[in-house]
Order: structure tokens, then sequence, then C-alpha cells
């Protein structure tokens, strides 16, 4: 079987979807995960980030080799080592800035065709371990390893505990990616959890996460959720004002429906509690809270709104 370091890619180009009430918290995870500020659908980043990561890259192409022309390209193809593995081919058409070079479905079939048939090993279009790609993508030919999106958030909506105004895992998602853009090494702390949307996301992606709730009904939520999708994590029954230990990042969700009414005042002393536990906090909330968290010891970094019909969140990153 071959080697995949034989098509170890020099960069990565990522395109990215989503709806149009999300794209800010599209940006704000972008300039978390890649650093950059782009309201682009396509970025090329050294950074390799799995596109299931994230709920809104949509692929991602690794670039392994690049031409002034098809055929230019095809004869770098053809020199490249043979591959045992099973492969296929396909085209893919991006969109950058006001160019769009577009292929068109029988040109894409015939080029797949074609740079099949150049590359050294045994095609399999249903079944294949390895999908390669290839693309014109600012006046290049570029050709590399091709990832697609599994879409695990979407599997993740299903679940046994459901809340109404808990977020939607597509947001979870996005959020936990902001809050740890590299988890290597982190711990994480959800200080409440609720149903434990965040935790599942968390989780589901290895990152090390606590979760803890003051709400003993919730808390049995959380945990038949996490283990329903065969995920391991302790949820904890204790108020974040009650924690202790150290952990590098929490996030919270602040809570907001008519059960759980919390006053100015103890949003600081939560607040205050999380600042001794953490240095950096990523925090939903759907009412202003700018001077409680200057207040509480945080400074505001970046920030963005996530609008669902005439419901507002507002993510803000502190540290």
């Amino acid at each position: 079987m071959t080697s995949t370091r034989k098509f170890e890619p020099t960069t990565y180009i990522y395109t990215f979807s989503g709806p149009e009430e999300e794209l800010a918290l599209c940006y704000l995870e972008r300039r978390m995960l890649f650093k950059v500020d782009t309201e682009a659908k396509i970025i090329e980043s050294p950074l390799k980030i799995d596109p299931s990561r994230s709920p809104f890259i949509k692929e991602r192409l690794g670039v392994i080799l690049k031409a002034a022309t098809l055929e230019q390209l095809i004869e770098k193809i053809k020199a490249l080592p043979a591959v045992t593995l099973f492969f296929k081919v396909r085209v893919m058409n991006l969109v950058y800035g006001d160019s769009h070079e577009k292929i068109g479905y029988e040109e894409r079939r015939k080029i797949e065709r074609q740079v099949g048939l150049s590359i050294r090993g045994t095609a399999d279009l249903k079944q294949p371990d390895i999908v390669f790609a290839l693309a014109k993508f600012k006046g290049q030919w570029i050709f590399g390893t091709y990832l697609e999106n599994k879409s695990l958030w979407y599997h993740h909506q299903k679940k046994p505990h459901q809340y109404s105004t808990a977020l939607s895992t597509r947001v979870a998602r996005a959020i936990v990616n902001i809050a740890v853009p590299n988890p290597n090494g982190l711990r994480v702390i959800d200080p409440c959890c609720g149903i434990g949307t965040v935790l599942v996301e968390a989780l589901s992606m290895g990152i090390d996460i606590v979760g803890s709730d003051n709400n003993p009904l919730v808390m049995k939520g959380a945990r038949e959720n996490i283990a329903y999708f065969g995920l391991k994590g302790d949820v904890i029954l204790k108020d974040i004002r009650e924690m202790s230990g150290h952990f590098n990042v929490a996030i919270i969700d602040m809570p907001y429906n008519l059960c759980s009414v919390v006053s100015k005042e103890e949003q600081l002393e939560m607040l205050q509690s999380a600042r001794k536990l953490t240095e950096r906090m990523v925090i939903v909330t759907v009412e202003p809270i700018d001077d409680i968290i200057k207040n509480a010891g945080f400074n505001i970094v970046d920030r963005c709104d996530v609008l669902k019909a005439k419901f507002k969140r507002q993510v803000i990153v502190c540290e």
C-alpha cells in the first residue's frame, strides 16, 4: 500500500458554504481557525484542518502539483509515484473573488478520465481509498488530494434530549472551534452545559472537555446525549460559582430561558468565577453584557452576532 506521504500537500485550499444568518459566525470561526479575516468563499492556507471539524468548510484540496496548463499538469501527474490504493479523480469548480473558473460537466468528465489514465494505479469510482482533485485556480491548474466534509454535526441533531432554546448543533460546533482552534493539550470546561450540545460537538472532535450544571434534570439529559453518540465525558452537578481547578478555555452559554432568569449580579458572579478557572472564554448571550465581562476581568478580543428569525445571539471571545 502506497504511503500517502508521497502525496504530502504543500498548501491547502478550502471552500466554504453556510446560511446567510450564520455567515458572521462562519467568518469568526475562520478568523480563529485560520487567522485570516476574509469573506471569500475560498481560502488558501498552509494549515491542515479536517473539513469535518467545521459546519462551514465544504471541502479541502491539498495541493501537490501546479502548472500553467492542463497539459503540463498531466505530464507532472504521470511522473508521480505509483498509487496502490484504489483512487478516484474529480474536477472542482472554484469561485475566487470575481473569478469563476467554471468548467462544464462534459469537460469535467473528459478531464477526469484523462487524468485518471495518467495516474499509475487502479481507479475505483464507487469506493475509492483516496480521492484526487484538480481545478483551475488563480490562473493555474492545480492537482492534489481531496477531502469532503462528512457533516458530523448533522447526525448530532437527533438526540434523546433537546430544548427549544438550546444552541443548534451547527452553531455549537462552530463555537467549539472558535474557543479551541488548536485543541492539542488543552483542557476545556462548559460550566453551564445544559443538555450537552456543546459537549457532544467538542467530544466528537476529541477535545478534552468537562461539563457542569447546577440543574440535576438537564445534567442527566447531557449524560444520556453524550452516551447516545458513543462518546465519553465527565458531567458534574455543580454551579459554576462552586467549580475549582484550571482550564485553558471556558465555553459559556449564559442561561436565558424563563426557567433560568439570572440577575446582573449573578451574571457578574458567574463570570468572575470563570475568570478564576480560565484565561480564555467564549460566551454566548442574548443580552448586552460587555460591561459585566469587563468588570469580571476579561477583555473582548472578537465577536459576532448569530441570527435566527428575530432571535439574536452574541458570540463573544474574551481573554
